[in-house]
């Protein structure tokens, strides 16, 4: 966290930095979310903060949107579902990565809706999305399903912009690698 460069992220008018990053949202179980366009650092800075949150004693689990849903679907048809889910439950912090980058079939999204709603206002969740909620639509397949979604998590949450050109585009075009 004290080298990411903040300088791509827009804060609401009633969050800050220093507010995102004492990790004060993890007590008051307010979710983060953290849209832009793809290489903006969203993933980085999502992770940077789970592992903050790791060394300040928080049980913190993330994915990758469609790793997840794709576990869902496995532990559900092989009947491990719940304990996969106690499992889930555990976490304080649930950081879901790429939201929307590959849609998802009715019954994937049905428990990945399942698992938000069981967060919600017990434990707070990361998204980080290419996708204005607008689109999100598109991923969930079903209008009614994808606003209950988006209610649950951005009620309580911090809707964070994230703008710019790709970092990693511009480290390919400069001859810069980055670690």
């Amino acid at each position: 966290l004290e080298d990411y460069d903040f300088g791509a992220v827009t804060f609401p008018s009633h969050f800050s930095r220093e507010l995102l990053t004492d990790l004060a949202f993890l007590e008051r179980k307010e979710n983060v979310m953290m849209l832009g366009k793809v290489g903006t650092g969203k993933t980085h800075l999502a992770t940077a903060l789970g592992v903050e949150a790791c060394r300040r004693g928080y049980e913190v689990r993330f994915f990758r949107v469609h790793d997840l849903v794709a576990a869902l679907q496995d532990k559900y048809q092989s009947g491990t579902l719940s304990r996969f889910q106690r499992e889930l439950q555990k976490a304080e912090l649930l950081i879901l990565d790429e939201m929307g980058f590959v849609p998802f079939h009715k019954d994937g999204a049905e428990l990945l809706f399942k698992v938000i709603s069981e967060c919600y206002e017990q434990r707070s969740v990361i998204v980080t999305s290419n996708l204005e909620f607008g689109q999100w639509n598109t991923v969930f397949g079903d209008a009614r399903l994808t606003a209950a979604l988006v209610d649950r998590l951005v009620h309580h949450a911090h809707v964070l912009a994230f703008t710019g050109e790709s970092y990693r585009l511009r480290n390919a075009l400069s001859g810069v690698r980055s670690s």
